[in-house]
């Protein structure tokens, strides 16, 4: 079956994370500099989420290029990715309105651990119907890049409870990381 769809319904979804996000972005009450230094956690939390919304949905956009077709278990793959993905706006809200607590950071990292385990699970699916010599299994190969993010979501769980603000640290890095898109994926498509 055709993927034009998988990646339709995909963007839509997207699109309606980052909307519930910035509508949780709540408009201060004065006209102030002083009214928006509460909302400084909330606008951070934004910040670093809409970044890494963006990550997936820019890798996302290019796994897809890089395949030709999909099947059942690929769409089921991606709905698994894309659920992680909308618990993103929760988390984003309680990580910012608690100002960066512990529980709410470490369950933020525990989101951004599935997200990236769903977009591996994804991302083997698609190298087993595509098969490992197709562009998108020669260009992921063992993919260090994603099991490196795993582990230092997983370090920033463990360090929120020492404190919260190394593992938001570890959590920018890792977007750091990935800001730019999978360039693998690009080269193997313009050969």
């Amino acid at each position: 079956m055709g993927k034009g769809r998988l990646e339709a319904f995909s963007d839509g979804v997207i699109a309606i994370i980052i909307t519930i996000m910035v509508l949780e972005l709540k408009v201060p009450h004065g006209a102030d500099w002083d009214t928006l230094a509460p909302l400084g956690p909330v606008f951070l939390s934004y910040v670093l989420s809409f970044i890494y919304v963006g990550i997936y949905w820019n890798n996302h956009h290019h796994m897809m290029h890089a395949i030709s077709k999909v099947n059942g278990s690929v769409l089921w793959a991606n709905l698994h990715l894309l659920f992680w993905l909308s618990l993103i706006p929760f988390v984003t809200g309680w990580m910012g309105e608690n100002h960066f607590g512990k529980v709410p950071v470490a369950i933020y990292g525990g989101v951004l651990t599935m997200c990236a385990l769903a977009y591996l699970l994804l991302e083997h699916i698609l190298i087993r119907l595509h098969g490992k010599q197709s562009p998108l299994g020669l260009a992921v190969g063992k993919d260090r890049k994603t099991w490196l993010s795993i582990g230092m979501y997983v370090a920033g769980i463990v360090l929120t409870f020492v404190h919260p603000w190394l593992s938001a640290a570890l959590y920018v890095l890792v977007a750091l990381m990935w800001f730019i898109p999978d360039r693998r994926i690009e080269a193997h498509l313009s050969h």
